[in-house]
């Protein structure tokens, strides 16, 4: 490796990034960039234009040889991106195409889903979003970017910003979560990672925020489906993702699958153009999804392919991913008087000036000597690091952590499945890396016997159930690892049911019958309903799926070499039929009260019709999730004591200051994450019940207090009324500093004009 190749990579790497370094394109950087497209814009045919819109693939990589008639379309400047392509060797070869042969020399971006890590694999996005840690956000994705870039890859199809409301919804794998202010400090570190604090670092790769927008309101949960958002709930809960990732420079932005009030998002003039565009002043491009352009054809929304590129031009679509309506249809389009070429241009003007701020034109070629450092030992730590953070523990009657002289018996079909722990959206993480939980008690010389008991998560036999019980007789402590495969969520893989699939039920039941006490252990996409079995359990820790060292972070929460410190980025629901749950709803005008309640089981035989409680409720499991948004516990407690508002009335734009005191009550030393909600008491517009505003973490020592604050203003609290306009409104607002969304300690303020 040349020294100065090097130099680059040490620097790129262990560079301290924050917002002081943070590159900003300067006024000047900007004009060079602007000439700079419009020379090479004045140089190209209508043709090559329309092929710099034309992202092109497969849906994994692409395989066996180039063929001829791929090269002689990047020869021709006839193509802009690909995605999938991970020969290096092919990589090159069509780089070295578009450079040296085609027209004007306009380079590609090579693209991938690095969803949550290339090699070194971290939690799944929902996991992460768990840790409420931007630095472990931002962390995991440098590390990402660093790692694949090495692979030629500049552009992910990430970060995905869909607030999720529905467990039952596969990609809920992949959101951040159901608030939109998690998910917009989220979405911003993301950013930050991916593109380092310059773009046109070989090491970075362009974000893409996606899926733009309301894909994780589809009915039912179900992937594609039908979005039905009034305007201001799509402001006030979908968008702020989007601005927070936009105003941290997302080079580009992904249009969802899904329609928005009746017309698909991939071919909506008023989100593309009026929002994306003229609002929120996104300057990068737009990508449509796999297919929805063409998709619009299905929707019902476009007559054929022809009609497609049409109302896609016309909605301000910049590139088309794989499907072909662009590359067939634009030019005649444009002869025919239905898309200008001033459209047209205006797209390829958002493609070059990405292409420019990733310094393709200048340094096209992945640097000699970047090997990405797979899998490095520092890569490796943070992704340990990652999944203790993200590790959420949902219960815990005085067993865990273990003693070291425990025996354990170590069952469930999620104890040792490499693959399975990557979790979805992992299509060049590497099984052969991944330290699972046997591997890491193996390592520590744990004393265990491992018995599956089910061969994978959806095991319906009983063939296995013997010889677990055997290891479990023998045990001190039984540590049940299940869940869900990684195929059970993701895009696509939606569930009606969302309990532990298979026999793992039945199994957990059987093992209860022991009498030693059972931690359960659960890696999965999205949250699993266990209100059947969490009397049978003495414990609970939700992994999700933690990564290549998952297995490690969780013999160290096991042993207490470390603390659980994952809180709940969504409400779990007791059975999925209380889904959509959120903790920010609306008050019904017959709110549910505890006093209220008359379950199912209590109503008497024959009983005279009347509204039982007359609230808002099921008879059946009542009003309330099994476990908080917010929630998560440690190997302490904390109390919460004296809340104090600095004022009982502010003017707008003056700050407001809420403080409580924070007490470790517990033997051990401990992480608290205590969060700041708000309600506007009465609004134009109804508002929710309470809204997530801040929150921070607190370490405590053991018996140590600590007065924790947080500071606002009116700005804090706008929201989008009925006539669209964002703004706090006078009146009376509640306050709570509080360890989740359904406790804490309560005061209020008046925000006065």
């Amino acid at each position: 490796m040349k020294p100065y190749a090097l130099l680059i990579l040490l620097l790129v790497f262990f560079n301290c990034k924050n917002e002081s370094s943070k590159h900003i394109e300067t006024s000047d950087e900007s004009y060079k960039i602007e000439t700079k497209i419009n020379n090479i814009l004045s140089k190209m045919t209508l043709e090559e234009k329309i092929g710099q819109t034309n992202l092109r693939g497969t849906s994994s990589r692409v395989k066996g040889e180039l063929p001829e008639e791929l090269k002689t379309a990047v020869r021709k400047g006839e193509i802009g991106a690909f995605l999938n392509v991970m020969n290096l060797e092919y990589v090159k070869e069509l780089q070295k195409i578009a450079i040296e042969e085609s027209p004007n020399g306009i380079p590609l971006i090579f693209a991938r889903d690095v969803i949550h890590g290339f090699k070194t694999i971290f939690p799944i996005p929902l996991g992460l979003a768990a840790s409420w840690d931007a630095e472990i956000a931002k962390k995991s994705s440098e590390i990402a970017a660093f790692e694949a870039s090495s692979a030629g890859i500049r552009w992910t199809f990430a970060p995905m910003l869909d607030i999720a409301r529905d467990s039952r919804w596969g990609r809920i794998a992949e959101s951040p979560g159901e608030d939109p202010y998690l998910a917009s400090i989220l979405g911003k570190a993301y950013v930050e990672g991916f593109q380092s604090d310059d773009l046109s670092n070989p090491t970075s790769m362009a974000a893409c925020a996606k899926h733009y927008i309301g894909y994780g309101a589809a009915i039912g949960g179900r992937d594609y489906n039908t979005v039905n958002l009034s305007e201001p709930l799509l402001r006030n809960l979908y968008l702020p993702p989007f601005q927070s990732s936009i105003d941290a420079g997302a080079a580009t932005v992904m249009s969802s699958f899904n329609e928005v009030n009746g017309i698909p998002a991939t071919g909506n003039e008023f989100l593309l153009k009026q929002v994306l565009r003229d609002e929120l002043q996104f300057d990068g491009f737009i990508v449509s999804d796999w297919d929805s352009t063409v998709e619009m054809i299905t929707h019902g929304f476009a007559r054929d392919e022809k009609h497609v590129a049409e109302l896609s031009a016309i909605a301000g679509l910049d590139m088309e991913m794989t499907s072909k309506a662009y590359e067939h249809h634009l030019k005649t389009l444009v002869e025919e008087g239905k898309v200008s070429v001033k459209q047209i241009d205006a797209f390829v003007k958002n493609i070059l000036r990405i292409k420019l701020r990733l310094n393709l034109f200048e340094q096209p070629y992945i640097p000699e000597g970047h090997t990405g450092n797979l899998y490095a030992e520092a890569h490796l730590s943070e992704a340990k690091k990652a999944a203790i953070k993200s590790t959420v523990l949902l219960k815990n009657d005085a067993i865990l952590p273990l003693a070291n002289t425990a025996k354990v018996a170590v069952i469930g079909p999620l104890a040792n499945k490499p693959h399975e722990q990557l979790g979805t959206w992992t299509f060049d993480g590497e099984k052969k890396h991944t330290v699972t939980p046997t591997d890491a008690f193996k390592k520590a010389n744990v004393k265990f016997q491992f018995a599956e008991g089910l061969t994978h998560s959806r095991d319906r036999t009983n063939k296995g159930f013997n010889e677990a019980i055997r290891i479990a007789k023998n045990a001190d402590v039984i540590v049940f690892f299940g869940g869900e495969e990684a195929i059970l969520s993701g895009e696509a893989h939606s569930r009606a049911n969302i309990d532990l699939p298979g026999a793992q039920e039945q199994l957990l039941k059987e093992l209860a019958k022991t009498g030693k006490p059972i931690v359960l252990v659960i890696m999965a996409g999205r949250p699993i309903t266990i209100a059947n079995i969490i009397d049978d359990v003495d414990a609970v820790l939700m992994a999700w799926h933690p990564g290549t060292m998952g297995g490690e972070a969780l013999h160290d929460i096991i042993f207490g070499l470390s603390q659980p410190e994952g809180h709940l980025p969504v409400s779990w629901p007791k059975t999925a039929g209380q889904l959509p749950y959120f903790y920010n709803h609306k008050n019904t005008g017959r709110p549910a009260e505890a006093d209220q309640f008359v379950q199912m089981d209590s109503i008497p035989i024959a009983a005279w019709q009347s509204s039982l409680g007359n609230d808002s409720h099921y008879l059946d499991v009542g009003y309330a999730p099994h476990f908080p948004f917010g929630y998560g516990l440690t190997y302490t407690d904390f109390k919460y004591e004296n809340i104090t508002v600095s004022q009982d009335t502010i003017s707008f734009n003056k700050d407001i200051t809420i403080k409580a005191s924070i007490t470790n009550t517990g033997k051990n030393d401990g992480k608290e994450l205590v969060q700041l909600y708000v309600q506007d008491v009465v609004g134009s517009i109804t508002r929710p019940i309470r809204e997530l505003k801040r929150f921070k973490h607190v370490n405590l020592k053991s018996g140590e207090t600590k007065e924790v604050s947080f500071t606002m203003s009116s700005e804090d609290l706008k929201f989008v009324n009925s006539k669209l306009i964002n703004a706090a409104e006078e009146g009376v607002f509640n306050v709570w500093i509080a360890p989740h969304a359904e406790a804490g300690l309560k005061s209020s303020f008046y925000l006065k004009e």
